[in-house]
């Protein structure tokens, strides 16, 4: 089965933001190498989708594995929607002295092209800010159902469309 285009390129935006907020905090949390085009991330995809079946069909296997992660951590995949992986980058990035757009919706807008930001208009920077934003709260509850049910509820609340530059034609 298939995601609809609509899924992956809301997953490509989720990286490129991923990617320009871990280069805004910089220090360890800086993402290596350059930020991959909707076609380099795509074929990065289909290389851990494919490694991903091949550990399912054949069985695990230690150097699979490893490059497995390897291009788990180059995609950022789960970056915004995983509890684990938010808690470990908030960590980090407070290590590495933290980043107002860590929690000020004006500092995560900056995060934004001015085209995107026109694309969204000032209601739709809004809903993308308060979304991502949101997502930081899945760090927090992870030991409360109670807490991480309200901080799903936040995140799938304020989803935001697709607007990235590299998506419009």
């Amino acid at each position: 089965m298939t995601a609809p285009v609509s899924e992956l390129l809301q997953e490509y935006q989720g990286y490129v933001l991923a990617y320009r907020l871990r280069r805004a905090v910089g220090g360890r949390v800086a993402p290596p190498g350059d930020q991959l085009t909707l076609a380099g991330y795509a074929a990065v995809r289909l290389e851990r989708q494919e490694l991903a079946r091949r550990l399912v069909r054949e069985g695990l296997d230690a150097v699979w594995m490893r490059r497995l992660d390897s291009l788990s951590d180059q995609l950022m995949f789960g970056f915004w929607l995983n509890p684990g992986e938010v808690a470990a980058f908030l960590r980090a990035a407070i290590r590495e002295g933290s980043h107002p757009a860590l929690g000020e919706p004006a500092a995560f807008a900056a995060l934004l092209t001015p085209g995107e930001r026109a694309r969204l208009g000032e209601a739709g920077v809004a809903q993308v800010c308060a979304h991502h934003l949101a997502c930081f709260a899945l760090a927090a509850p992870m030991l409360d159902p109670d807490g991480l049910n309200t901080a799903w509820q936040r995140v799938e609340a304020t989803r935001p469309p697709l607007f990235l530059d590299e998506l419009s034609g």
